[in-house]
């Protein structure tokens, strides 16, 4: 590790998660920065930070901190984390990255001019499971992938002036949840060549339910299926010729999966047995990047982050989404 020191951008669930698995893992976390000192001070005393700060700007500006980890809504990532870059800091921001791809490459070329790291905290692609999937997809063990499908869904709170409803914060289920399952169908599958996509909108006009079917270069399809109003199973399939890939309730967690034959054999089974919530693979990968002197990995490579957007944006055309300030 190359002991670099985080600094904590906005104090809300999402912090909270990603500094408990820091701390659980040992990484140093020196400063928190809220809009409000009242925040940041609860935040630094619940974490044992020794910085809080009543600002962003004053977040950023701190020079024991080497990299923030950009925690505030949607809407906010692209000027929060350019913040933290401008003051030269590197920066691991909350998935979705941007609200879109115009945003996201302004990012990617601001990092680069600079010569640091941004990269989007797609926590779950990091995953020990999630490595291990990947391998045996790349070893042949299921045979041709031919489909792959993944849930996300949640029974959330309907109060139309929280985030996840707002559409001025960029809510709604596709940047919150449905960034999960599209995400890991481009993993396992690479860049959709056609994306095809319905929607259902919640009286806020912020889409509460998404439907996606794509297809990719390799001939296979895929399947999203994102929902803030209800709970279903949380399930991903890989389905290939040989075998498939069966990943449990909360997929997107540290969880179980097992090959399975199509004569029913288990051929392999894997089960988490990580500490806390997983978040702490993200940060150590983010560390290794920075020692290393790079500025982008193999997991999710910053250009992947921008086109992922770009197929988010696609998605947000055929089902009408806007969010407010767009044309």
């Amino acid at each position: 590790m190359t002991g670099l020191r985080w600094g904590i951008l906005a104090t809300g669930g999402i912090a909270h998660a990603f500094t408990e698995d820091l701390r659980l893992a040992g990484l140093d976390v020196v400063a928190v920065g809220s809009r409000s000192e009242e925040s940041a001070q609860r935040f630094a005393e619940a974490f044992g930070i020794p910085h809080a700060h009543g600002s962003y700007e004053q977040l950023v500006a701190d020079p024991d901190v080497d990299i923030v980890y950009v925690a505030s809504p949607h809407s906010h990532h692209m000027r929060h984390a350019a913040l933290a870059l401008q003051h030269g800091k590197h920066a691991l921001v909350e998935k979705a990255f941007t609200m879109d791809r115009d945003e996201a490459v302004a990012l990617r070329d601001l990092a680069a001019d600079n010569g640091l790291l941004v990269m989007e905290a797609m926590w779950t692609r990091y995953l020990p499971h999630m490595v291990r999937i990947r391998e045996l997809v790349a070893s042949g063990a299921l045979g041709e992938v031919r489909v792959v499908s993944a849930e996300h869904t949640n029974a959330l709170s309907t109060d139309p002036a929280h985030r996840l409803n707002a559409l001025g914060l960029g809510g709604g289920a596709l940047l919150d949840l449905g960034i999960y399952p599209i995400s890991f169908v481009w993993d396992v599958l690479g860049e959709p060549d056609e994306v095809r996509a319905v929607a259902r909108f919640g009286d806020t006009g912020a889409d509460t339910e998404l439907v996606t079917a794509m297809t990719h270069a390799s001939g296979a399809v895929s399947s999203t299926v994102s929902s803030l109003r209800t709970l279903g199973p949380n399930t991903a399939h890989v389905l290939g010729t040989e075998a498939r890939i069966d990943i449990d309730d909360r997929w997107y967690m540290p969880t179980s999966f097992r090959v399975v034959r199509h004569d029913g054999t288990v051929v392999e089974e894997h089960v988490s047995t990580i500490e806390g919530r997983g978040m702490q693979f993200e940060a150590f990968e983010a560390e290794r990047l920075v020692a290393e002197g790079r500025r982008t990995g193999e997991i999710l490579p910053i250009d992947e982050t921008v086109a992922i957007m770009g197929t988010l944006d696609e998605i947000r055309r055929q089902i009408g989404l806007t969010y407010p300030g767009e044309a």
